[in-house]
């Protein structure tokens, strides 16, 4: 089994690089789809509203945004709930798919959270920043929420030292997936 981990700056296209390599059939984990399946569960999100002092039980995700964007140590507060929580399901996925030859791992703070070392490869994927800020709205994003998430992470020059691959994701779809290709060629 060949652990593949996917990380890159905010909207860099991190989730479009992991999708390509799935479609070898390879089984997937986006550590971004476990926070929010995390939202949807009762426990999780009145563990969110008692750790932030939230009352209102209209949009938590709202909510939540709102609390980051007036206070950056909210933002640390929220990954001590969730990223053991993420963690655990990456293990069950990883223990549920220990016979296959590739698993793909889609993680934005790989880095940040020293998960490199669990890899066999670690691909970064490099985009400019206005590209990054016009895939971000384009998602229903705001340059605000944008500014500041992308400040908290580690600078890309600092991330790419830890990764086996860098794939800057400037041109079009089609040349990207030559460039994924030329990389998993290595490891056939």
């Amino acid at each position: 089994m060949i652990k593949i981990g996917v990380t890159g700056s905010l909207a860099s296209g991190k989730t479009t690089v992991a999708k390509i390599i799935k479609k070898g059939n390879f089984p997937y984990f986006n550590a971004d789809n476990c926070v929010r399946n995390l939202y949807k569960k009762k426990i999780f999100v009145q563990q969110v509203k008692k750790k932030l002092n939230i009352k209102n039980n209209k949009n938590i995700l709202k909510e939540v945004k709102k609390a980051f964007l007036q206070d950056k140590n909210v933002l640390k507060k929220l990954e001590k709930l969730a990223h053991p929580l993420v963690r655990k399901e990456m293990q069950r996925f990883l223990i549920s798919n220990k016979n296959k030859k590739f698993l793909i791992l889609e993680i934005p703070l790989l880095i940040e959270s020293k998960l490199a070392k669990y890899f066999d490869i670690v691909i970064f994927v490099s985009s400019k920043r206005k590209n990054r800020v016009k895939r971000y709205l384009k998602k229903g994003g705001d340059l605000l929420t944008f500014s500041f998430l992308d400040k908290r992470q580690l600078k890309e020059s600092e991330k790419m030292k830890f990764c086996d691959h860098v794939i800057v994701n400037n041109e079009s779809l089609s040349v990207l997936k030559i460039k994924i290709t030329n990389i998993l060629k290595k490891y056939d």
